[in-house]
């Protein structure tokens, strides 16, 4: 399908404040899309609060607001600019909750402004926590047995039926804040109050732990036309239970046998097609380092940290490639910017190893905890 004509100015949602320990990856996702929509001749506006961001130069859009990311602010842009469309998967998990919100609230239907990239009906399956559970009980993919809860009653209920260790996940959090372990009681009532007062939706899931396992994650591209492919495998050296932004990881894949590989791979491709997601987006899952048993964790339906990492190692543009995927294009019909002769349907093959080493800056903060 060629490029829509249907449409002409694109607001951009960005990712906000960098925060520390998050590096800046959604700066570079969200200024990719900007040059990538301004290239194929759209008009594109750019929110972002952050000023000291590549994003937020002149050259990446032709419209920067410097505002809050709020639904009263951003209401007010899109009420003066009239944009046609708002593409929030690439400024990470704020960019998604915002667009959440405004077509929640009524903002995007009452201004006649279309959600580009992933709807708003794939964005809860796979954000929120029971419907995500669901869809993967239908697909027959394994998930740690779980509850969603809305209060700590019903957590500590769950967590002496499941037995401890549990895993607190709360809804709609960046980053997996505001969660963690939970070994006993007490542990449990601090990480649930806790998640319970972060979740805008006073929502978290509380999971049988499966720490220990191997963490893999698939960096997956899919077009409006259901065609998909793996862009790079990669494996946290760390065991699941440390944050991914935390670890060390590598790509490809280290450590799989070939049938643990492709089955994490057909699983991964599985989900995507079933969730139908279009642009780019990341899927982690958790393999039994003793047996064959793996589980399905997450997937983040937008452009993740990862992605970030994952372009960087194979060189293939994803945040490029999933602003021209939100505008129509199909993975056969974008040529690769990088290669020029290849299409954008074409998995990299690497015949080398990438590390990420994430760099703690205790030099800043000389009277942290190091342990």
């Amino acid at each position: 399908m060629p490029k829509r004509t249907d449409i002409n100015k694109i607001v951009i949602i960005g990712s906000g404040p960098i925060v520390i320990g998050q590096a800046a990856e959604f700066d570079y996702a969200g200024s990719q899309a900007c040059l990538s929509l301004k290239e194929e001749g759209y008009e594109t506006i750019l929110i972002n609060s952050n000023p000291a961001t590549i994003m937020t130069d002149d050259e990446i859009a032709d419209k920067v607001y410097l505002e809050p990311l709020t639904v009263e602010s951003v209401t007010e842009i899109l009420k003066k600019e009239q944009p046609d469309a708002i593409l929030p998967t690439l400024g990470g998990q704020t960019g998604l909750n915002l667009a959440v919100k405004l077509a929640k609230t009524g903002v995007l239907k009452e201004l006649n402004i279309e959600l580009l990239g992933t709807n708003l009906h794939t964005i809860n399956q796979a954000e929120d926590r029971e419907e995500f559970k669901a869809l993967m009980h239908e697909l027959d993919q394994p998930i740690p047995p779980s509850l969603t809860v809305y209060d700590l009653q019903a957590g500590l209920d769950f967590a002496h039926e499941i037995g401890y260790p549990v895993i607190i996940r709360p809804a709609y959090t960046l980053g997996g804040t505001g969660g963690g372990f939970a070994n006993n009681d007490a542990e449990m009532t601090t990480v649930l109050s806790r998640g319970l007062t972060m979740s805008p939706e006073t929502e978290c899931l509380i999971e049988k732990s499966i720490a220990g396992y191997k963490e893999i994650e698939f960096e997956v591209m899919r077009d409006h036309n259901g065609s998909s492919i793996i862009v790079t495998g990669m494996e946290n050296f760390d065991p699941v239970g440390v944050h991914t932004g935390d670890s060390i990881v590598f790509a490809p894949t280290q450590t799989l046998t070939d049938k643990e590989y492709q089955r994490l791979r057909d699983a991964s491709l599985t989900i995507v097609n079933a969730l139908k997601i279009e642009g780019g987006c990341n899927v982690q899952l958790a393999q039994d380092p003793y047996s064959e048993a793996y589980y399905v964790i997450e997937v983040n339906p937008r452009v993740s940290r990862s992605s970030a990492l994952a372009s960087k190692a194979t060189g293939y543009p994803i945040a490029k490639i999933a602003a021209k995927i939100a505008v129509g294009l199909n993975l056969d019909e974008i040529i690769n910017p990088i290669t020029q002769t290849t299409y954008a349907m074409f998995e990299p093959a690497l015949d080398y190893v990438v590390a990420k080493i994430p760099r703690f800056a205790f030099d800043k903060f000389y009277n942290a905890d190091r342990t």
